[in-house]
């Protein structure tokens, strides 16, 4: 089974109430076993005049592939409301593989790590919740460092 961290998000319809019930899906999703949950922390939209995010992370441990994971996580967002109309807008959810095990992926429909996690604190802050402080991503990039980089700026511990 491969370790592997989900970045949660929402903006509407109940942000608070989405992450728990993305929650309760992620851990019905066949070969997987949840292992952990952060926090949920409330972050500034990346984009100006959206409502504020509530997010979080997940740390899972699955025998699925990273695109079956993937087409997973994109039918829980579907059945929670999830509408792609255009790439930064406000959404009922958002679920990212963060990482899967030691892999770097780097395909059209993937990016593992997922590209910017190293400037989000959303992203970075509740995944320091669930690694050791030595944790170090696929890509060689100790996470120790990139908090260092990225401050503990616009999140609110909920």
């Amino acid at each position: 089974m491969e370790r592997v961290y989900i970045g949660l998000g929402s903006n509407l319809d109940e942000p608070n109430q989405q992450l728990r019930s993305a929650i309760d899906s992620l851990r019905q999703l066949p070969e997987t076993t949840m292992t952990g949950v952060s926090a949920f922390y409330s972050s500034e939209s990346l984009s100006p005049g959206q409502p504020r995010y509530t997010n979080a992370v997940a740390a899972l441990e699955t025998d699925l592939a990273p695109l079956v994971l993937l087409d997973s996580l994109q039918t829980i967002e579907a059945a929670q409301g999830r509408e792609r109309k255009e790439r930064w807008g406000p959404r009922t959810l958002d679920l990212d593989i963060l990482l899967y095990g030691d892999q770097v992926i780097d395909i059209p429909r993937l990016k593992v790590p997922h590209y910017h996690m190293q400037a989000r604190p959303f992203v970075l802050y509740p995944l320091a919740e669930l690694v050791p402080n030595d944790f170090l991503l696929a890509d060689g990039r100790a996470l120790a460092q990139l908090l260092a980089d990225c401050p503990f700026v616009g999140l609110e511990r909920l």
